[in-house]
């Protein structure tokens, strides 16, 4: 497929463009007849990824609103940092902030933007693999605290997205194997051809073209449920195992802690066995196959067996759960999932066990 080819995909009353779209930003910026904007970066999106984006709003002013980098700012903290900026940029109810960044820029500018004076218009402009096909459509904002990703936010939808792939020359591999993960996760989920598709491309830096499929795949679910109350949970494969394990190592890894894709990809080895376990229909060859694919692209972590009294008391804490049950996105083959599967903390202490011995 020609870049050229690729139209807008249109999400819950916005779009997400994907050819020329930092001209289809200025476009947007122009027409919105908003009072003032501001750009929301990270320490690392000012120096690699504002520049693309000042040459092109030759002529406009702006007002710029840096954060650190990392997982670790995404509080409320960091959160009140932007509202306080907001306020002394004398920002209104018709500004525009502009997310420039990773997951973190988005899920944080969206949640600050969404709820700054009842909430103002924002827009995403992803440079990241996990961000564009992630965080680019769903509409969820949000801020982590306690060690709990996500678990304060809002389903705020952005006015526009635009994905860009120039953006992915300025990162090292492991952040695009993190993004990676995500769209692996795309194809095990809801389209054999697509996981198929994946296994057999160069994913140095993964094309527009398989970005878009990613996002169409998303999009698709989240228009389904746009508030997570039944298939929009398919999402969530991986996570449950995923995001302890990331925030594991958040909280205790001093040298180099896990990217969120690492986590996932260790979350589907352990949830793709529980599939086979709790026998949704997986097979054993399927198992296999995802095995042998994520333990290719992302390197093994240690989980010692001692830490999963508190990786369990981590699930119990993920906001999918209802009641006093941990819940799982599984599998039924690939290509097709299976929502609310209740897992017994034996059941996930032995997909640990497994994840270790592989």
């Amino acid at each position: 497929m020609d870049t050229a080819q690729i139209q807008p995909i249109e999400s819950i009353g916005y779009h997400v463009y994907l050819n020329d779209s930092l001209n289809e930003l200025v476009n947007f910026v122009e027409q919105g007849n908003y009072s003032k904007f501001f750009i929301l970066t990270d320490e690392f999106t000012t120096v690699h990824c504002l520049p693309l984006i000042e040459a092109k709003l030759t002529g406009k002013t702006y007002d710029l609103i840096e954060i650190s980098a990392g997982e670790e700012c995404k509080t409320i903290d960091f959160c009140i940092g932007v509202w306080k900026m907001l306020i002394d940029f004398g920002a209104d109810r018709r500004s525009l902030m502009i997310n420039l960044g990773g997951g973190v820029v988005t899920d944080l500018g969206g949640f600050a933007a969404s709820t700054f004076k009842r909430g103002i218009d924002f827009v995403n402009v992803p440079t990241t693999v996990l961000s564009q096909v992630d965080a680019s459509v769903g509409g969820k904002t949000g801020i982590d605290m306690d060690s709990i990703k996500n678990i304060i936010g809002t389903f705020t939808q952005p006015k526009a997205v635009f994905i860009e792939q120039a953006f992915l020359k300025t990162l090292p591999s492991r952040e695009i194997l993190s993004g990676l993960a995500e769209m692996l996760k795309h194809g095990l989920i809801a389209d054999a051809a697509y996981w198929e598709a994946l296994k057999n491309s160069d994913l140095s830096i993964p094309s527009t073209e398989l970005i878009a499929q990613s996002v169409v795949i998303k999009n698709r679910i989240v228009i389904s449920d746009p508030t997570e109350k039944s298939h929009r949970k398919a999402l969530n494969f991986g996570h449950t195992v995923g995001h302890a394990v990331e925030t594991w190592s958040l909280d205790h890894d001093e040298k180099e802690h896990l990217t969120h894709g690492e986590a996932i990809a260790i979350g589907m080895i352990c949830e793709a066995w529980l599939s086979v376990k709790k026998n949704t229909g997986l097979t054993e060859t399927e198992l296999n196959d995802t095995v042998k694919v994520l333990t290719r692209l992302y390197p093994k972590y240690e989980i010692k067996e001692s830490t999963f009294p508190a990786l369990i008391e981590l699930m119990k804490k993920d906001k999918k759960n209802e009641g006093n049950t941990i819940n799982c996105t599984l599998l039924k083959a690939i290509g097709t999932y299976s929502i609310n599967a209740i897992c017994t903390e034996d059941e996930l202490r032995e997909s640990l066990k497994y994840y270790a011995a592989l």
